[in-house]
């Protein structure tokens, strides 16, 4: 065997020991919030690779590896990513993400997944960190985590005991979306959800209608915000505002949006009115003109069909529908404000993510972000302000702290050359508009050298979420390089 065969040899072997373990995650459903599965099988299956292995309350798992012989005065490092992943599906798609397995689909170029998200995020994180804790060598002490509700809530991280951070030098998280990027920084956030209890009354006549709004591209709320992508929750309160000048328009259904941390690409509606069907025609085609005209470039492919539909037997009272609309017309989605300090950067957004509606209530779940903590705790009084506006109660959820970037990480130095010596070129440092555990680690363990890294995924928190194969292996070799030049510190 010459030397390339041999490189592509260890290039394949790298590659299919991580895919090995990422199958593994991904026949185990793991929606946010319903880790439980995912973490007993965390729990029994490192415990049978050799590693000391807790699960916390929260169902975090933490798995210690012993130094190599040799290594045992090396500072120990902790891999840490998060078990739980965001379920969408196209439209149409059968999934329960509670019950179904991820059906995996490979080409030669990269990974996805049969009509669903892919879970790549972070399931390919954890699946590296447990690949390189079951083969490195020569390394000091490491210690795993893997934590629960990342994507809803960051539970797993907020109720992390600090005990596992406070005895190590540095950590790796592997949630970042491209290889070639070295985050040394995050953005905090905080859950905001508006509810309203909801009176129905019989309808005044029986011409009804579903409008839609489909086909935008939607995308992660922290990533992808800058691209000035289109909200479909936003896009149908308008229609429907404009609706009503034209005539009554009475609502019986309202719902859209998948995450609250993730743009929302479809919404629907069910109304009942008098108002003709070409005149409702002629509404929607004059809102996808504005539509076209702010968001054109960037979403050209959006659609709002209307379809008449039978009758409902109750819609909402019309002051109850007047405050939905006004409330979901009101609250800011999209940028707010850019970074001075870093060209480019999204400093402060906020995303109208999910709209909930039942018979009884209605909910509506908004997600602000930014560098700056005081900025949130402005979009929290904003928030009690719009709903004392609009008759809703708003509910203040736990504020996420933000990451600030560390100037004398010596981590993030060690991983820059590593990556240079590998690759032949830089890699880009950044802070990055979205939230990362790290910001809950750097509370715990002010001391703790931090950097997020990891393979390349495109289009997470979609039906359209690929992993990039061929980053996989140079993922590994820099984190195990890294592993390798702490341990000789």
């Amino acid at each position: 065997m010459n030397q390339n065969q041999a490189d592509k040899a260890k290039k394949d072997e790298v590659l299919e020991g991580v895919l090995q373990e990422f199958a593994k995650l991904a026949a185990i459903p793991r929606k946010s919030g319903h880790e439980q599965a995912v973490s007993d099988f965390l729990k029994s299956y490192l415990s049978e690779l050799g590693f000391t292995v807790t699960q916390d309350e929260a169902n975090n798992i933490i798995a210690d590896k012993k130094a190599s012989a040799g290594f045992e005065k090396a500072p120990l490092t902790i891999l840490q990513g998060h078990m739980d992943m965001v379920c969408v599906a196209e439209e149409g798609y059968a999934y329960d993400p509670l019950k179904d397995p991820i059906k995996l689909v490979r080409t030669e170029e990269f990974l996805s997944a049969e009509g669903t998200s892919l879970g790549a995020d972070d399931g390919i994180g954890v699946a590296e960190a447990i690949y390189i804790m079951k083969t490195t060598k020569d390394h000091g002490p490491l210690r795993l985590i893997v934590t629960t509700d990342e994507e809803q809530s960051m539970k797993g991280a907020i109720h992390l005991s600090a005990d596992h951070l406070k005895d190590a030098s540095f950590l790796i998280n592997c949630d970042s979306e491209n290889y070639d990027e070295l985050t040394v920084g995050s953005a905090g956030s905080v859950d905001l959800d508006f509810t309203r209890e909801l009176k129905r009354v019989e309808p005044e006549t029986s011409a009804a209608w579903k409008i839609e709004v489909k086909g935008l591209r939607g995308g992660h709320s922290g990533e992808r915000i800058g691209d000035g992508r289109g909200n479909a929750i936003r896009t149908l309160a308008m229609i429907l505002t404009a609706l009503q000048a034209k005539g009554e328009v009475e609502l019986a259904s309202f719902t859209g949006g998948k995450a609250r941390n993730a743009i929302p690409n479809d919404a629907t509606a069910v109304i009942v009115t008098d108002i003709p069907k070409a005149d409702i025609e002629a509404v929607i085609a004059d809102q996808k003109e504005r539509f076209t005209q702010m968001y054109g470039n960037v979403e050209p492919q959006i659609l709002v069909p209307l379809t008449s539909v039978e009758a409902p037997q109750q819609v909402l009272k019309a002051g109850d529908a007047k405050r939905l609309l006004s409330l979901l017309t009101i609250l800011h989605t999209g940028v707010y404000a850019m970074s001075t300090v870093i060209p480019g950067l999204v400093e402060t957004s906020a995303n109208l993510g999910v709209v909930n509606m039942t018979a009884e209530e209605v909910e509506v779940q908004f997600f602000p972000r930014s560098a700056i903590d005081q900025k949130l705790d402005e979009f929290r009084q904003y928030a009690e302000t719009v709903a004392e506006l609009t008759g809703f109660t708003a509910h203040i959820g736990t504020q996420s702290p933000g990451w600030k970037e560390n100037k004398e990480s010596r981590l993030a130095k060690i991983v820059a050359e590593t990556f240079a010596e590998q690759n032949g070129k830089p890699m880009k440092v950044e802070t990055i508009h979205a939230g990362l555990e790290c910001g809950w680690h750097f509370r715990k363990n002010p001391k703790l050298d931090m950097v997020s890294i990891g393979v390349t995924t495109k289009d997470i928190h979609s039906p359209n979420e690929h992993l990039v194969l061929a980053t996989v292996k140079p993922q590994v070799d820099l984190i195990v390089a890294t592993l390798h030049k702490i341990a000789a510190l």
